[in-house]
């Protein structure tokens, strides 16, 4: 979707070539696997489309982590204003991010950019995945690097919920509470990344692999906003909350929700890594909510 300032939900590869080049867009990088660190910085320096630049999940994305918070805490503002300026984004550039999963780990960095006040950013459709293996189109390697700026922005704090007030919201069920990890995670049945099966009491379950066809393209606006509308009920849709293990996968809902044109919803940015941290925190298992 584009708007009066640019594109600011997806953008499509075909869209994208023709940018290809341009002093004023910033192409970043963003494969990332949970289970091994090292290998989408790696595979970047393998083959990467041409410009861009390369964002690490873990040292670029994401903040300190402490005994209270969850796996992938939300960046210090100084230090990421300073990873951005870095990375070439000031206010004035159009921004794309990639990723190689359906946009799972680049609507991070989609989302982060909103929460600083940034609109001007674009999940790639397709990924570089459609881009190189499906449309063979120009790739390059090495470690491609901008020159630095310096970018101005604070986070809006009404774009997050705090642990403490989803404690409260968790309770009142007219408040939608999705919960974006794979259905068999939600029921507690397997916990491949955290210590405690289960789900936050109060949520339903949409996985954020439901958004994507099975090209992993995002469905059409219609297809989303029909979903997302049904999931909510009456609720509005900058009311509800999503959540997933620790923060990262659940922002592929909210890229789904500009896609299909509607306001985004709240993210818990710790997510259930940091929910059951406290095991006083109640936690419900199976399909009840």
């Amino acid at each position: 979707m584009t708007s009066n300032t640019g594109y600011t939900s997806i953008i499509s590869a075909e869209e994208l070539k023709a940018y290809l080049g341009q002093p004023d867009w910033v192409i970043v990088d963003c494969r990332f696997d949970l289970s091994n660190p090292d290998w989408g910085f790696g595979d970047y320096l393998y083959s990467h489309i041409p410009g861009a630049v390369y964002a690490h999940l873990d040292y670029d994305l994401s903040g300190p982590r402490t005994a209270l918070n969850g796996r992938h805490p939300l960046p210090e503002p100084d230090t990421f204003r300073e990873k951005l300026g870095r990375l070439g984004i000031d206010r004035s550039k159009q921004v794309v991010v990639y990723d190689t999963t359906g946009g799972s780990y680049a609507a991070r960095l989609w989302w982060l950019l909103k929460y600083y006040g940034h609109d001007r950013v674009a999940v790639l459709d397709g990924g570089y995945s459609r881009w190189r293996r499906l449309l063979g189109y120009p790739t390059e390697s090495g470690n491609h690097t901008n020159s630095r700026v310096q970018f101005t922005g604070a986070p809006d704090h009404h774009m997050v919920v705090t642990t403490g007030e989803l404690q409260t919201l968790s309770t009142e069920r007219h408040i939608p509470l999705i919960d974006a990890r794979a259905p068999e995670r939600f029921r507690g049945e397997v916990e491949p990344l955290d210590p405690v099966a289960g789900h936050i009491p109060g949520s339903v379950n949409r996985f954020h692999g439901s958004n994507l066809d099975r090209d992993g393209q995002f469905l059409p606006a219609n297809d989303l906003r029909e979903a997302f509308l049904t999931l909510l009920g009456t609720a509005p849709p900058e009311k509800a909350v999503v959540y997933c293990g620790s923060g990262v996968t659940s922002a592929h809902h909210l890229v789904a929700m500009a896609a299909a044109g509607l306001p985004l919803a709240r993210l818990y940015a710790g997510s259930w890594s940091e929910w059951i941290r406290d095991p006083s925190r109640p936690i419900a298992r199976g399909s009840e909510i």
